[in-house]
C-alpha cells in the first residue's frame, strides 16, 4: 500500500446525518466547519454541489485550459482571484473551511486530508469550481432511477481509466468516472436527464462493459466506495470531477488543494440553474 492508500484507509469517516437532505447549503457548510465529515450525496437536496481544486496563480492558466479542452470531466463553474477563499456560488462561505475534508497535494504527493486548510493557505492560490454529478441525481431519482451509493448509505464509486485527457501546458493525466448501476428500464431515463445537465458532466461517456474505460473489477474503485448492484444493472458511467486529482497525480505541480473525493462544496446555486431544458 502506498503513502497516499495510507492515509486514506486512516481516516475515520463519518456518514452525513440522516436527515442532511433537508438542511440548507448554508446549515450544511457550518456543520462541516464544525468538523462532521463525510460523502455529501444527497446534502441540501436541490442545491447543486462542486468539486474544489485550488492551485498556484502560475499554474491557473493551465488549468483553465484544461478544463477547457476537458469540459466534460470539468466543466468550470466560478475561479476565484487570487488569494481569494469566497465564491459567488456561496454568500459568506469560505472555501477553506466548509468542506467536509480536504487533500493538500505537494509535487503529486498526497500529504494530508485536514477538514481546515486554512494553514496550508497561500496568497497566490486560485480555486476553481467544478460541477459534480451528485448535482444530477435528484433529476434521475425524479424521474424513478435509483441512486444505489444513497440507497446503501455509501460514497459513489470512482474509477481512474485509460482515456487520456487532452493535455493542457504543464497538464495532463485521465479522466476519471464516477458509476452508477441503473436497471435496464432506467437507462434511457437516466442518459435523458443527466444530459440535460451539461454544466454538471452531461450524459454518461459509457454504458455496460467497464473494461471498454480500462476498468478491470467494479468491487475495486479508486475513490469512494464499492456499491451493491441488483443482477440486471448496468453500470453507467458519467465523467467525475477527479479528475484534475488525477491530473495533479501525473502533472506534479508544486502544490495543490483539492476536495476529497465525494465530500463537496455545497452551493447555495439551485440544481434546475443548470438544467437546460
Amino acid at each position: 500500500m502506498n503513502r497516499t492508500e495510507d492515509m486514506v484507509a486512516d481516516l475515520p469517516l463519518t456518514l452525513v446525518d440522516e436527515h442532511a437532505h433537508a438542511w440548507s447549503p448554508k446549515a450544511a457548510r457550518a456543520r462541516f466547519r464544525d468538523g462532521l465529515t463525510g460523502p455529501t450525496a444527497g446534502v441540501a437536496a436541490g442545491h447543486t454541489q462542486v468539486n474544489l481544486i485550488s492551485v498556484p496563480a502560475d499554474w491557473a492558466y493551465d488549468m483553465l485550459l484544461f478544463c477547457q479542452r476537458n469540459p466534460k470531466p470539468c466543466p468550470v463553474l466560478d475561479v476565484t482571484d487570487a488569494g481569494s477563499w469566497g465564491t459567488v456560488l456561496a454568500d459568506g462561505a469560505d472555501l477553506r473551511t466548509d468542506l467536509p475534508r480536504y487533500r493538500v497535494w505537494r509535487d503529486g504527493e498526497l500529504v494530508d486530508e485536514p477538514t481546515d486548510v486554512r494553514a496550508h493557505w497561500r496568497r497566490d492560490l486560485v480555486s476553481f469550481l467544478i460541477g459534480c454529478s451528485f448535482t444530477f441525481e435528484w433529476a434521475l431519482a425524479e424521474a424513478g432511477v435509483p441512486i444505489r451509493h444513497v440507497e446503501q448509505g455509501r460514497n459513489v464509486p470512482m474509477y481512474v481509466t485509460d482515456r487520456q485527457c487532452r493535455p493542457a501546458g504543464r497538464l495532463h493525466g485521465p479522466m476519471v468516472v464516477s458509476m452508477r448501476p441503473v436497471p435496464p428500464q432506467h437507462l434511457a431515463a437516466a442518459i435523458r436527464e443527466s444530459s440535460l445537465l451539461p454544466a454538471v458532466h452531461g450524459s454518461p461517456v459509457h454504458c455496460g462493459d467497464p473494461s471498454g474505460l480500462g476498468i478491470g473489477d467494479l468491487g475495486r474503485p479508486d475513490f469512494g466506495d464499492a456499491v451493491d448492484a441488483a443482477p440486471d444493472d448496468i453500470p453507467v458511467f458519467w465523467a467525475c470531477g477527479v479528475t484534475p486529482q488525477a491530473a495533479v497525480m501525473a502533472s506534479r505541480p508544486p502544490f495543490a488543494i483539492t476536495h476529497a473525493p465525494g465530500q463537496m462544496f455545497l452551493t447555495d446555486a439551485r440544481d434546475e440553474q443548470y438544467r437546460v431544458a
